[in-house]
């Protein structure tokens, strides 16, 4: 039954992919500001200064029904041979990524510090934490690479004053030299597949800070 609904998810991803693609700048704008208010799209946060002019950046937000201490766990266990990225795995397992989601908060991921490499792919290669400040802000970044590119993505926790948390993810992408630079680190590819790939993720997180907060409410009622 669980590999029936992975594969309709991964069929339903590759849907939207398809369609944003499609559509490629007609919906660039919606895509790069998805849930997000125009406040929060121009707030500077932790991390922007990497990228300080980006060729193009995104902010995306969603409000989540749990404090921030219930959404960061999620946070600290992204990665490949960790928690994954709560996401289309089957898509992502297409292009030989080896994601594996968790939809548990595990102890033995709860352990994360700036220059830890949070993989994307099996081999290895993924952003360091550039910036990690717990239950507010986790940056992942690096160096330019040979042909000028550099990207980087953080998530930012917000409070609001009804106990509910604002997560907010940001990305900051300079186009180096050359063609695969352009494929790799422009907006053509990576704003829709990305678009598709991060609001599964986001919509994933909130589900289970919600879930699990509200678990740990019940229990703790007499």
């Amino acid at each position: 039954m669980r590999s029936i609904r992975k594969l309709a998810e991964s069929l339903w991803g590759a849907v939207q992919i398809a369609t944003q693609l499609a559509l490629g700048p007609v919906l660039h704008r919606w895509r790069t500001r998805w849930g997000a208010t125009d406040a929060e799209a121009h707030r500077p946060l932790p991390g922007d200064d990497l990228v300080s002019r980006p060729d193009w950046d995104y902010t995306h937000a969603i409000t989540i029904d749990a404090p921030r201490a219930a959404v960061w766990p999620w946070l600290v266990q992204l990665g490949q041979a960790r928690g994954g990225f709560y996401s289309y795995e089957g898509l992502e397992n297409l292009v030989g990524c080896g994601i594996h989601n968790v939809e548990e908060i595990r102890p033995e991921l709860q352990q994360l510090h700036e220059g830890d490499i949070v993989r994307l792919h099996r081999t290895g290669y993924g952003p360091a934490v550039v910036e990690l400040e717990p239950r507010r802000a986790l940056v992942l970044g690096g160096d330019p690479d040979a042909h000028g590119s550099r990207a980087v993505w953080s998530f930012h926790l917000v409070e609001l004053p009804d106990g509910r948390t604002r997560l907010i993810e940001r990305g900051r992408n300079r186009v180096g030299r050359g063609l695969l630079a352009t494929l790799g680190f422009g907006p053509y590819l990576l704003d829709p597949v990305g678009f598709v790939m991060s609001r599964k993720m986001l919509r994933t997180i909130k589900r289970l800070a919600e879930t699990v907060g509200r678990a740990a409410g019940s229990s703790r009622r007499p």
